[in-house]
């Protein structure tokens, strides 16, 4: 065997096993889903799943390893962020199932409830610190937005609550892009 068959081999597996775990968690959620069951549908040995992931929390890190890709706010106007975030988190959602899982299992359980969590910390915190007028109120303002678009997917995806689920893309935006904008750039409301 050459030293180029190992790796791809290697890489072949672990994306076997992450597409088999993503599908597995977003179907069964977290508690439901076994290393077992996730390797069958990998058509791989299960200890190659501990192998490479360790236990099944680590294996649902690397399946849900989420970057939300945000835009950069620097290139808009200011009073357009709302919209922008919006319309970029309406697109993730989607055509993205991976998002759908995380959200699914976090609402049932705590390793994906902080995993949902560190997602929008990392990621959504320095928007929020880059858009609104006092960073020290980041936190809170990214949390409202959060709450926004996590409750969005909530109803439109998970639990698919009407007429929610039957908006259009741009109605969606047109009603939260104001709220967004409003969470992350109006002056202290206190």
């Amino acid at each position: 065997m050459n030293a180029s068959t190992g790796p791809r081999r290697s890489d072949a597996t672990r994306n076997a096993i992450l597409a088999a775990a993503r599908e597995r968690f977003a179907t069964d959620g977290y508690e439901r889903a076994t290393i077992r069951a996730i390797a069958g549908d990998a058509h791989i040995d299960p200890s190659m799943v501990m192998r490479y992931y360790g236990n099944k929390e680590g294996l649902f890190a690397a399946a849900v390893a989420i970057d939300l890709r945000l835009p950069d706010l620097d290139a808009l106007p200011h009073e357009e962020i709302g919209r922008a975030l919006v319309t970029h988190f309406l697109g993730m959602w989607e055509d993205n199932e991976e998002l759908t899982a995380v959200l699914r299992v976090g609402v049932t359980n705590q390793a994906g409830a902080e995993r949902m969590r560190g997602i929008f910390r990392d990621q959504l915190l320095p928007v929020a610190r880059q858009a609104c007028p006092d960073p020290g109120q980041a936190p809170v303002r990214a949390a409202l937005c959060a709450s926004q678009l996590l409750g969005l997917a909530l109803t439109r995806h998970v639990l698919r609550v009407e007429p929610a689920a039957a908006l259009t893309l741009d109605e969606i935006v047109a009603w939260l892009a104001p709220t967004v904008q409003r969470y992350l750039t109006a002056p202290d409301p206190a």
